[in-house]
C-alpha cells in the first residue's frame, strides 16, 4: 500500500499568480513517492480558479483572516506546506500547523532596486522557476510542461450564442488590469482596435464596462462586450476559443498561456524582468512582448498606481499603434 503524502499549498492572490503555480501542483503530484493529495489554500474570491484542477483533493478559501480556517487546517495534518505567498498570513498558517515548509524567495528588495533607483540585481528567470526551487530540496523538478488551467464543462461558451460577425474567429482582448498604469489609455485602445479592423471580444469585469461601451461606440459592431457579462471561467473560455489574446500585464494573460493561446501582452509601468511575462518554456514564439524600454523612468513600481507618477505616461503613450497591430495579424496567422 502506498504512503499517503498530503500537501497544503499557499497562494492568496491575485488571479495570476495562482494560475502560475500550478506548475508546481502538478509536479509534486506526478514526482513524489507515495499517494499524494494536495490542498490549497487561497482567498474565497479564487476558489474557482482551482476548484476544477484534477489534481488538487481539496480547495480552503478566507475571506479576510486564516483564524476563519486554522482550525480545519489543523485536523488534515499535513506532512508538508509549500508557501507560494510568504506574507504575515501564510507564515501565520505555518505556525500554527508546526509542519515542515518550503517557500519562494519573493525578491522584494531586487524589486525595489530597480524600481527605486533603477539598479537590476534580478535574476533573469520566470517566476515559475522561483516558485519550483521552493520545492527542489524534496526532489521537484520543472517538467518544462508549462500551466494549466481547467475549465468547468457548464462554463464553456458556445461561440454561436456570439454575434454571427464573431463566430468564425475573434481577438480577445482583455481590457483591464488591477491598476490604471497597467493599461493602455482608451484612446489608444480605440484607434488600435480600428487599425486592426478584425472582430474582438473585450474581456473584464463589471468595473471595465463603461470603458468597453466607449470602446464599442468608437469602433463599432466588430467590438463585442464581454466585460461583466461573463464569470472567469467564461471569460477564460472565450480567451481559449479566440485566435489571439491581446492584453495587458494581467491575470488573463497567464490565463492565456495556460491554455495555448498565442498572446501579444503590452506593458506599461511594470516589466517582464519582474518574471511575469507569458510562460511558454517550450513555445516562446507563441507570446510578444510589447514595452517602452527607453523610458529612464520604467519601472516605477512593481505593482503599478492610479495615475502617472511623471504625469506624462509615455510608457503608454508611447507605444506605436501600428507595431501592436502588426505583431496581432502576424501571430494570428502563425
Amino acid at each position: 500500500m502506498q504512503e499517503k503524502v498530503k500537501i497544503l499549498i499557499i497562494r492568496f492572490s491575485s488571479i495570476g499568480d495562482i494560475v502560475l503555480t500550478t506548475p508546481v501542483v502538478r509536479c509534486l503530484h506526478q514526482q513524489l513517492d507515495g499517494d499524494v493529495e494536495i490542498h490549497f489554500l487561497t482567498k474565497n474570491q479564487y476558489k474557482s480558479i482551482l476548484s476544477s484542477n484534477p489534481r488538487i483533493v481539496k480547495v480552503y478559501g478566507i475571506e479576510k483572516s486564516t483564524n476563519e480556517i486554522v482550525e480545519d487546517l489543523k485536523l488534515e495534518q499535513y506532512d508538508y506546506i509549500i508557501d507560494l505567498h510568504k506574507n504575515l498570513r501564510s507564515k501565520r498558517v505555518i505556525r500554527k500547523l508546526k509542519v515542515l515548509s518550503f517557500a519562494f524567495e519573493k525578491l522584494n528588495y531586487q524589486k525595489w532596486l530597480l524600481t527605486t533607483f533603477k539598479i537590476n540585481k534580478l535574476p533573469k528567470i520566470h517566476i515559475v522557476e522561483r516558485y519550483l526551487n521552493a520545492v527542489k530540496s524534496l526532489g521537484i523538478k520543472n517538467d518544462g510542461l508549462g500551466l494549466e488551467y481547467y475549465i468547468p464543462e457548464n462554463d464553456v461558451i458556445d461561440l454561436r450564442k456570439l454575434p454571427v460577425t464573431h463566430q468564425n474567429g475573434y481577438v480577445s482582448f482583455a481590457i483591464g488590469a488591477q491598476h490604471n498604469t497597467k493599461r493602455l489609455p482608451i484612446e489608444k485602445m480605440c484607434k488600435i482596435l480600428q487599425q486592426l479592423n478584425l472582430p474582438v471580444v473585450l474581456l473584464g469585469g463589471k468595473e471595465d464596462v463603461e470603458e468597453a461601451e466607449k470602446i464599442k461606440k468608437s469602433v463599432g459592431d466588430l467590438v463585442y462586450i464581454g466585460c461583466g457579462k461573463y464569470n472567469l471561467n467564461q471569460s477564460a473560455s472565450l480567451v481559449q476559443q479566440s485566435k489571439v489574446l491581446l492584453t495587458h500585464d494581467t491575470g488573463l494573460m497567464h490565463i492565456g498561456a495556460a491554455l495555448g493561446v498565442s498572446i501579444v501582452s503590452v506593458w506599461g509601468n511594470t516589466i517582464p524582468a519582474f518574471g511575469m511575462y507569458p510562460y511558454y518554456p517550450k513555445n516562446p514564439e507563441k507570446f510578444v512582448i510589447i514595452e517602452n524600454n527607453e523610458l529612464s523612468c520604467r519601472p516605477c513600481s512593481k505593482i503599478g498606481y492610479d495615475k502617472c507618477p511623471k504625469k506624462h505616461f509615455n510608457c503608454m503613450n508611447e507605444l506605436d499603434n501600428k507595431e501592436i497591430v502588426k505583431n496581432i495579424i502576424e501571430i494570428r496567422n502563425c
